[in-house]
């Protein structure tokens, strides 16, 4: 410690400004350059400034601090945004499951051609199948007033109408069922605070699509039930309006499952290389061409297409059939067409599980996780099993049992992709 009496003796250090041997120095940067302040010692210490010493400026004043309050709000809106429960992700997977079973459903619905034969639609008096045996004669003298009954069904028995209701009515009761899955435990999940806000604006829109999907499905039966003057052929629905009602399902499906499983999977923390993301966009094209090939089915079973040309792998007697190309204009075909709608569905198919070969193929080039492995090998398997079913369903003269398998390998399929892709996901920084 330096006594005031050496403080006097080294008057000559304080008119050169130089910092006492016992003083304490701090450094302070202020606009790139750096300043020495000076303390004074013991004699500062009590209060009472050294002779000769030249008293230090006074430190500028800090700005106003932030309160507490303010300090919490900051580190509120800076703080990623909470995990949704598992609860929740669970929740949408079995929703996914759901509409799966719904989709399957309403294809079977479609291969006994049941779903014309529920004429009105109502969202709840309908609830209630007929029970008395004048309550089915009055249901099925409704029916009889409708195309279907009066140029293919017109020998159809009481019996065998109760088949084809029970077959329609099990299909709509399915779908309010979907409907009460999202709305009612979405409807908990808000209340109890489990959901963020990007979670909320996803399951509102979940819930607008099911009630978008169920008045989709009626505006579909309708095109069916229209009387057509001009027309000889079989009364069926709407191919464009079948291929946007299954693929209104189709998108429901894949967004519930996408978004379980991203809140239940843990992401990987995969290197960036250029080779995983070349990978990734091979998966997300391998999704994308599978989603279409399954839409094109809609049109397949919209036009009976499958029953056109049953052999494999020529059309016939021919790669290219002659009337690929029938109608005009040419852009007719590929929705209407049904030898076209079938070579197009046949080219996607072989496509899509061209692409998945190769991309299982790439895949092997590069070290994964076991479970993103397990993704990749499932998606390839699948994918031939799949076609597969399409060949035999073509081979057999579309079997209902084998044409319903071939529609949910459809699903299970589209599942291995959206699978994989969750396990690709990039970590967020």
């Amino acid at each position: 410690m330096v006594t005031p009496r050496c403080v006097r003796k080294c008057s000559s250090c304080f008119r050169r400004r130089t910092p006492l041997p016992g003083s304490l120095g701090m450094l302070r940067a202020a606009g790139g350059s750096v300043r020495l302040l000076l303390s004074g010692g013991a004699a500062e210490g009590r209060g009472v400034p050294a002779r000769g010493l030249v008293p230090a400026a006074a430190p500028p004043a800090h700005p106003r601090l932030p309160t507490q309050r303010c300090l919490q709000r900051r580190l509120l809106q800076q703080a990623p945004p909470p995990a949704a429960p598992p609860a929740v992700g669970r929740w949408l997977l079995v929703c996914s499951g759901a509409v799966a079973g719904a989709v399957v459903l309403g294809g079977v619905t479609r291969l006994t051609e049941s779903g014309l034969s529920m004429v009105d639609w109502h969202l709840v008096k309908e609830m209630k199948p007929p029970r008395t045996q004048q309550e089915w004669e009055a249901e099925f003298q409704k029916y009889q007033k409708f195309p279907e009954f009066k140029i293919l069904n017109h020998d159809m028995t009481l019996t065998e109408f109760k088949f084809i209701w029970y077959m329609e009515y099990s299909h709509r009761m399915w779908g309010r069922v979907v409907g009460l899955a999202y709305i009612l435990p979405a409807t908990y999940f808000w209340r109890k605070g489990w959901l963020s806000r990007p979670m909320k604006g996803c399951v509102l829109a979940l819930c607008g699509l099911v009630c978008f999907q169920g008045l989709l499905g009626w505006y579909m039966v309708k095109s069916g039930l229209e009387e057509k003057p001009d027309s000889y052929d079989i009364p069926r629905v709407s191919q464009y309006r079948l291929a946007a009602h299954l693929g209104s399902a189709l998108v429901l499906y894949s967004a519930s499952l996408w978004t379980g499983l991203s809140l239940l999977l843990p992401r990987h923390k995969l290197p960036e290389t250029h080779q995983l993301l070349r990978l990734r966009q091979y998966a997300h094209g391998a999704t994308a061409l599978i989603f279409l090939t399954a839409l094109s089915g809609a049109f397949v079973a919209g036009l009976d297409a499958g029953l056109v040309y049953n052999s494999f792998p020529k059309m016939g007697e021919r790669w290219i059939p002659d009337d690929l190309l029938a109608f005009s204009p040419v852009l007719r075909n590929i929705f209407e067409n049904p030898t076209t709608v079938q070579f197009d569905h046949r080219i996607l198919g072989i496509t899509s599980v061209t692409a998945v070969t190769a991309l299982y193929l790439f895949s092997r080039k590069i070290p994964l996780p076991r479970r993103t492995r397990m993704a990749v090998t499932s998606l390839l398997v699948v994918a031939y099993m799949q076609v597969g079913l399409g060949i035999s369903t073509l081979l057999l003269y579309v079997p209902t049992p084998l044409a319903a398998t071939h529609q949910s390998g459809s699903l299970a399929l589209l599942s291995m992709a959206l699978w994989l892709m969750s396990e690709l996901r990039r970590v967020p920084k």
